[in-house]
Formats: structure tokens, sequence, C-alpha cells
């Protein structure tokens, strides 16, 4: 008879380990805290171990060169820093109806090309992927579909046959057997990924898991999950519209700074080569309109923003921001009182990111004010230029990283010059004209239409 695995209950709260589920836990009497821990790895530690095998690190860099996984897909390569690493376990999330089941299609029909892939799907079956790979144009016989919920059957298909990329969609709708909670619940997700990542790197083989989200747009399950794997990929964006934009939020095989766009077609998710061209497009030149040289990783991005000042018709005004931190835009303003000539405090504010994109960096924050300047009292810029540069309480302008970068695009795109902070290099660029602070940059670069 086939001995059951061991199931043991662990305290969040304490950390103590009991045989028996409980509602309140017997060590620190906290109520509903007893989670299952179910041990997956194949022999339990002996008592009187031996020691391991060591070796040098230059020793095992040369017997262990393995080569990249090409996804077909140069944005998500570099993104990854140069393609999937064999036996990498890699979590990717993103809101509903954003895209990621879509990405990881395309994703599994370029790799099968040269690496046997396995697209096993939780949430639909085999056939309802077959009909949205149709749909997509990328139906391959050498790209292989599974559709089951029993984390224990995916591991086994895992170790016993030999894949390169295999694809989980989603973490949240497959359970272990010896787990008798409901999928999607802690103690499945935790040990689900367990058993997977360690089938996983038994056999060298690259796993992708697809993680759901939160309302609050943070990854659904424990922060063990995104511990335990290698790479933690968020697809970003407006699902109805605009673009999509694939970051990394930890990478142990490459950067962190690397950023991939991608606009959604009939097709699938095209990869965007010059969005800056595409946000700029139809912009119209009027005031409220500020182009902001922003950074998505390594690559420059130029983006508009737009900004709306009215008086207020209530008692407290209002401030409303889309695709910008709503808590820096009002820094930002309290700012602008107190060192300009501005007044807002009776001014409805509102900020637009056009395109759908979310900007983040501090880079944004002489754009944001120039708009909301130019809104305020119906004045645009007297030249055609790109604006960046952080700003302090006090009104100075900030260094910036990448500013050559910044420049390069502007140029490249046709603008006639950038405003930004003072460059620390010895050479001055003569594109870029320096702001000390912000109220010098309005007066100056400020104009009645």
């Amino acid at each position: 008879m086939v001995r059951k695995k061991s199931v043991s209950y662990v305290c969040s709260s304490c950390g103590s380990v009991h045989s028996s589920w409980s509602g309140k836990c017997p060590q620190c009497g906290e109520w509903s805290t007893l989670e299952e821990k179910l041990e997956v790895s194949e022999r339990s530690i002996k008592s009187g171990g031996k020691p391991m095998q060591v070796s040098a690190v230059s020793e095992v860099a040369r017997t262990e060169n393995h080569k990249r996984i090409i996804s077909g897909d140069k944005q998500l390569d570099n993104v990854l820093g140069g393609g999937f690493v064999p036996g990498s376990v890699i979590l990717l999330a993103g809101q509903p109806g954003i895209g990621k089941s879509t990405l990881l299609l395309q994703i599994a029909h370029n790799a099968a090309e040269n690496t046997p892939t396995l697209y096993v799907s939780g949430e639909e079956s085999a056939h309802q992927v077959a009909m949205r790979a149709s749909r997509l144009n990328r139906v391959s016989k050498k790209l292989k579909l599974a559709s089951g919920t029993v984390t224990d059957d995916i591991a086994r298909t895992i170790t016993e046959q030999n894949f390169g990329l295999v694809i989980i969609d989603s973490i949240q709708t497959i359970a272990c057997n010896d787990i008798n909670s409901a999928a999607g619940s802690v103690s499945q997700i935790t040990n689900s990924t367990q058993m997977l990542t360690q089938a996983a790197k038994a056999r060298n083989t690259v796993l992708v898991i697809v993680g759901h989200v939160t309302k609050q747009g943070s990854i659904a399950g424990p922060k063990l999950l995104e511990h335990s794997v290698d790479s933690v990929l968020q697809l970003e964006g407006d699902r109805y519209g605009g673009f999509k934009v694939l970051r990394t939020i930890k990478n142990r095989f490459g950067s962190t700074n690397e950023a991939a766009i991608y606009e959604m077609q009939d097709k699938g998710l095209r990869p965007v080569t010059n969005p800056s061209a595409a946000l700029l497009e139809e912009r119209q030149i009027t005031d409220g309109s500020i182009v902001l040289a922003t950074m998505e990783g390594s690559r420059p991005l130029l983006v508009e923003i737009q900004s709306l000042v009215n008086t207020t018709s209530y008692g407290y005004p209002k401030r409303a921001a889309s695709g910008y931190d709503l808590t820096r835009l009002n820094l930002l303003i309290a700012m602008l009182e107190r060192r300009t000539k501005l007044s807002l405090a009776d001014k409805d504010i509102y900020i637009n990111i056009v395109g759908g994109i979310s900007v983040t960096e501090p880079a944004a924050d002489l754009a944001i004010c120039m708009a909301i300047a130019s809104a305020c009292k119906a004045m645009k810029l007297n030249k055609n230029a790109v604006v960046f540069g952080e700003l302090g309480l006090s009104g100075e302008v900030r260094h910036v990283p990448h500013i050559d970068k910044r420049v390069a695009e502007a140029k490249k795109l046709g603008f006639e010059g950038a405003i930004g902070p003072k460059m620390k290099l010895t050479n001055k660029n003569s594109f870029l004209t320096e702001v000390k602070d912000i109220k010098s940059g309005l007066n100056t670069f400020l104009e009645k239409n």
C-alpha cells in the first residue's frame, strides 16, 4: 500500500508546527492561523547526515554552461536578460483581460520551434486554448496542450517527459491531492508552487506560472510565492486599449530595469518598436500639454502629459490623476503654491498620461508642474521641447539619470530642444536648456497663447 504523504499544520503567527488542525493555535492562542503544509520532497531528512559535496565556483560555471532558451520575442528576451534560463521558475501577473494568456500562447508557439513546449491550462479546456491559437494564427504541431487542475499530475508530467518549457495558466486554479483546502487558498498556492518548482528544477525545465492579482493590483496569494520563484514579471496597462508594458519586479538572472512595450491587435500582442511616435501622433499643441521624456527600463519614451485646471464648484478642490501617483501630485501642488505665485487652493486639478502609460519615476516632476502652470494661466511652451527633471520641496530641479538617452530620443522625433536639470558632465549639450528651479522655469518657458 502506498504511504500517504505527511501533512503538518504550521501557525502563520508564531511558526509552531502541529499534527492536526484546530481553530486556535495551542502555542500562541491566535485564531485561524494554522495552515496546511505538505511534505513534497521524495525522501525525508535522515539523522546522522553525511558531508555535502562542494565544488569551486569556476568548476561549476565551466560544467554548467547552459544556453538560454530564446522566446522568439526580442523585447521579452531583453527583459529576461537574454532569454529563459533552463531550470528557472518565472511568475507572470497582471489584471484580468490584460493579455497574459495571449502573450504566453505566443511565447509557447515561438519557443516550440526550437524546444519541446507544453501549455497547461487550468482555466480552459484544451479545445478552448486551441480556438484561441487559431484566432491568433499560432497553430503549431510542435506545441503540446493539456488541461488539468491537479498539481500532482502536472508535476509527474514534467518529471517523466522531456519538456524544455512548461507554462501553467494559472497557479490559482490547480490543487494538490493531499491538501483539503480549495484551489487558490494560501496552502494550495504555496504547496503547488513548491511541488512544481522541485519537478522543474529536477528536469532543468523552464516553468512559467501565471498569477492573479488583487483589487489593489498586488499579486494574489502569499508573499512566499514571489520569494520562491526566480523572476517576477508584471504586465500593466489599460485592458481596453493603449499600450501594455511588461516589467520585471524580480530577476535573478538579469536586470530589473528593462521593459517591453506591446500593443493589442487582432492577431495578438505586437511589440512596439517606436512607442514615442505612436503616443505623440495625435498630440495638439495647446495649454496644459507638456511632453515628458521618461524612461521605461533602459529605453527612452516620450509621452504627453495633459493637465486641466478649473475653479472648483465645491468647498474642497478635487485632484485626480490617471497614470500618475495622486500622493506625489498633491505634494507637487503644495510645493507650487509655496514656491511660485500660483494660487491653486481653489482649483480642481486633473492630470492625464496619454496612452494608458503609468509614469512613476521622479523625473516627471518638472513636466507635471509645468503642465499644471500652463493650464492654470492658459499659457504654453515658447519652444517645441521635451521636459524632464526631479523637483525638491524647495523648488530646485535635481539631476536625473540617462539624460543623453532622453535628449537623443527628442532629437530623433524632431523636437527643437529639451528642458531639464544641469548635466554633471563637462561636455555640455547645446540641445538641453538647463533649469535651476521651478520658478525660473515657468517664467522663462511659458508664454501666452
